[in-house]
């Protein structure tokens, strides 16, 4: 067959792909058109199948897999087996040679093996993954005696026994579910918990144990009942259409949902911007998918264990009351009907909590709650029985483990509608790493972690006020309600703080319990704010935080809900630089609450403090007094403020001993606030800052806090806190050095121009941050605070640096906050007279700053 032909059918297919889109668009079922793919496939591997000569040979060509199934989707791969009776001759080699070329040439992603039937089992003992594949097998032209060899074999009860193939089918999810989560950001279809593998995995075992060749027989041997069986076939064909899409819109074998490909792939499927974006609408139908994948495939493979390995030995059971039992670690029913009163369902959970060996529910126990869960008219939370139950249930010690499988079943939804409005809420961003509903369920679970001893390395401060809580049950709810509102538009901690209130009212809370709770959700994200966001070091920062803290209750309620709800955003947010400066401005505050707000800081009595402090040390190490008054003259207040006495010590003796013309720079040994210091001093230049930003940001540096200060002389005395780009401390020396050693020479030579920068990474590229600066109300004196928001892109503070030195304004600190895919940065800034910015100074700054950073995002 020439490349003629094979460009032939190469065409045919993008054609076909071409009619399957505008089916797809018309909303044709998605079983048809999977279906259709693999015909075409298989109409055109048949007729090449004879054009090749290949029917003359004691060869079977036998689809497998995915294909095996009649599943292919635009570009899926199609997986074949060439099934040969003996040893392949020169002409029929030459001929399967030709044949499998043809294939590639037409643009068909083929996996395939050359085996006899022997060979195919020897290697299928071996290796579950080809068993299995061979469980799928499909004829489509050869030998059928052939192909009756191999089924026939596969089907033995000596090849993969049902038991060993249900063990190492179970072990391999196991595996795959450890390498991912079910609510990642860019989910992969396939195999991601919940995805269409969760579902290949029921169906194997079940073709294994008792060669079920449909999903109905899944229901003919009493495994699924009809509804159940409906539902699975529903998320299959959901989850098809998301990779039919996703195939279509990539134009490869692409299963990942990747952001660059998410809002196309919303847009081919019909979902449209409202009050949620469209891609939001379908990753919440997706998420919510998975999880009802999840629930049965649990229960699936649960009753396949009993009936696949019902000859070993049986799980222990324990009695735990006069309706319950504990299988191994399972609770189980003694009644089928358990569940006729709905308070019923939450005694359930309530044993849950009372008993720290369950860890699941039992297959036939979890069918009836789905079925008791589906059939309420009502949420339970009308109920008054179910009320009181779910407070026994918050109160209880365990209570969060409860809490958690009654997430994983959707009891907690079926409980609390405003629960069910979150479950799958995910946000478009790089931030927010999971789902709503699964963000605050980790939350619970890192309050639970607080109370774990072998927690108090990681939260040393939130294991210790974890404990001397009043009533633990209120943070629970607080963490419930704290993310409630998300997805309806508006403050979400306002009306999440409404949604509080009225629980806690309907539920019997006394009014103190509801203020603290409601107020806990309105302000769950102000500690952070203030720590990650403005300069705590500033005592009138701290003073107006604890003005609205009120109390030392309220400040440590707050304190373990700030620290658990950073830590369940995503795996990279929480590091010691954000422990440390929430830590700080927690024992601030404390100090100023238990001091009284009416006695304010004597600032003049801080700085001498912090003067004495740090000349006993320094005098200690040999310094000269003399010198060091010298020295200390040239500083103004806000220095020694700004800073520790061990800070100012390691500067001063520093620059004591500091003899070059060359700019000095210091990295500090120990870790400041979690990260590294960079200090720097020298004679203050033009672009000072935009420097130092952009050799760090080629270094892949991140900045997180700013200091920049200049001496009664003009010499500047800046210092930043940095981290590796993984949020640990810069602690290699050799990477120390390259680092000081770049800095000197780039602060040594003239002001450098800025140089072109990375570009913007994959994941970024779907993100627009448009630019807004702000101006905030300052307290401190001759000063102008600016809030800026904007993409994340490469070089951004120098890029800033650089527009400040432009307009002649003077950068006095800076908070550095990276939220996904934003920059949330806070600046405190001068003119240059060393006064506050006029309006028509901000005006300038503004527009600058808006036109260089939005450039970028409309190339």
């Amino acid at each position: 067959m020439t490349i003629e032909s094979a460009q032939i059918a190469k065409v045919a297919l993008f054609d076909q792909n071409d009619e399957l889109l505008t089916r797809f668009r018309n909303k044709d079922p998605i079983k048809q058109l999977v279906a259709q793919r693999s015909q075409f496939v298989d109409s055109i591997l048949q007729q090449e199948w004879q054009s090749h000569g290949l029917d003359k040979f004691a060869i079977a060509l036998i689809a497998v897999g995915g294909y095996g199934r009649a599943e292919l989707h635009p570009h899926s791969d199609v997986d074949l087996l060439f099934l040969i009776e003996s040893d392949l001759c020169p002409e029929s080699e030459a001929a399967l040679s030709q044949y499998i070329a043809f294939l590639w040439d037409a643009g068909l992603e083929v996996g395939h093996s050359v085996r006899s039937v022997a060979q195919t089992l020897e290697q299928g003992r071996h290796d579950v993954t080809v068993v299995t594949n061979l469980l799928e097998a499909r004829l489509l032209c050869g030998p059928m005696a052939l192909y009756q060899s191999l089924y026939l074999s596969i089907r033995r009860d000596n090849f993969w026994p049902a038991s060993d193939f249900f063990i190492a089918k179970r072990d391999e999810q196991i595996a795959r579910h450890a390498r991912a989560s079910a609510f990642d950001l860019e989910p992969n279809l396939k195999t991601c918990p919940g995805g269409l593998r969760d579902i290949h995995t029921v169906a194997w075992v079940a073709m294994r144990h008792f060669d079920a060749a449909k999903a109905e027989d899944l229901v003919e041997h009493g495994f699924l009942d009809k509804d159940e069986l409906e539902e699975l076939l529903e998320c299959q064909y959901f989850l098809w259409e998301l990779r039919f899409a996703l195939h279509l819109i990539s134009g490869r074998d692409e299963n990942r949902l990747l952001f660059d490909l998410q809002r196309q792939v919303a847009d081919l499927m019909g979902y449209e911007d409202s009050t949620q974006l469209g891609v939001e609408q379908m990753m919440k139908r997706y998420y919510r998918t998975v999880r009802r994948v999840m629930e049965l495939n649990q229960m699936l493979l649960q009753l396949f264990k009993r009936a696949t390995l019902g000859h070993t030995k049986a799980l222990e059971i324990k009695k735990i009351d006069s309706d319950y039992q504990l299988r191994g670690t399972y609770i189980e029913s003694l009644t089928s009907d358990i569940f006729t009163q709905p308070v019923e369902i939450m005694k359930l959970f309530l044993l849950v909590a009372k008993n720290s060996n369950i860890k699941g529910i039992y297959a036939p126990t979890l069918r009836s709650l789905r079925s008791s869960r589906r059939q309420q008219s009502q949420p339970l939370m009308n109920h008054a029985d179910c009320r009181e139950v779910f407070l026994e249930i918050l109160r209880h010690p365990r209570g969060i483990a409860s809490l958690s499988l009654m997430h994983r079943h959707g009891v907690l939804s079926a409980y609390l509608p405003a629960w069910r409005n979150i479950e799958g809420q995910m946000q478009f961003d790089l931030f927010h790493a999971y789902t709503v509903d699964e963000h605050t369920h980790r939350l619970l679970q890192n309050i639970e972690r607080f109370s774990h001893p072998q927690q108090k390395e990681e939260f040393p401060l939130g294991s210790v006020l974890i404990n001397q809580l009043p009533k633990k049950g209120l943070l629970v709810l607080a963490a419930i309600f704290h993310d409630i509102a998300k997805g309806r538009g508006g403050d979400h901690s306002k009306l999440g703080a409404v949604d509080a209130r009225d629980f806690c009212k309907f539920h019997g809370l006394n009014d103190h319990d509801g203020r603290l709770v409601s107020w806990l959700v309105e302000n769950h994200l102000v500690m952070s704010i203030t720590a990650q966001r403005r300069d705590i070091s500033d005592p009138d920062v701290v003073a107006e935080f604890a003005d609205k803290v009120r109390d030392a209750v309220h400040l440590s309620y707050l304190y373990c809900l700030t620290v658990a709800d950073i830590c369940a955003t995503n795996e990279k947010t929480w590091n010691n630089w954000k422990g440390s400066l929430l830590r700080d401005l927690y024992f601030s505050t404390q100090r100023v609450l238990a001091r009284g707000k009416e006695k304010p800081v004597d600032i003049r009595a801080r700085v001498r403090e912090h003067q004495a402090k740090a000349k006993k040390e320094l005098l200690r190490r040999g310094i000269k007094e003399k010198s060091l008054d010298a020295l200390w003259q040239r500083f103004k207040a806000d220095y020694f403020l700004r800073h520790q006495p061990n800070q100012i010590a390691w500067h001063s003796e520093a620059i004591i001993k500091h003899k070059h013309d060359e700019p000095l720079v210091l990295l500090s040994k120990h870790t400041t606030r979690g990260g590294t210091e960079l200090f720097v001093y020298g004679q203050d230049k033009p672009k000072l800052f935009a420097t130092v930003m952009t050799l760090l940001d080629n270094k892949n540096i991140n900045v997180h806090d700013a200091s920049i200060m200049t001496s009664k002389d003009n010499y500047a005395l800046d210092s930043f806190v940095i981290l590796e780009q993984d949020g640990s401390p810069v602690a290699q020396i050799a990477r120390i050095q390259g680092i000081k050693k770049a800095l000197v020479k780039a602060l040594s030579g003239d002001t450098p121009k800025l140089p072109k920068f990375k570009k913007l990474p994959r994941k970024m590229k779907q993100f627009k941050v448009w630019t807004q600066v702000s101006f905030l109300p300052s307290r401190r004196h001759g000063t102008s605070m600016m809030e800026l928001i904007t993409l994340d892109t490469p070089g951004l503070l120098a890029k800033v640096g650089d527009i400040l030195y432009r307009c002649n304004i003077k950068l006095m600190a800076a908070k550095i906050t990276t939220i996904g895919e934003r920059a949330e940065d806070f600046f405190m800034l001068q003119n240059a007279d060393g006064e506050h910015l006029s309006q028509i100074q901000q005006a300038e700054l503004s527009e600058n700053l808006t036109q260089a950073l939005d450039r970028p995002q409309q190339n």
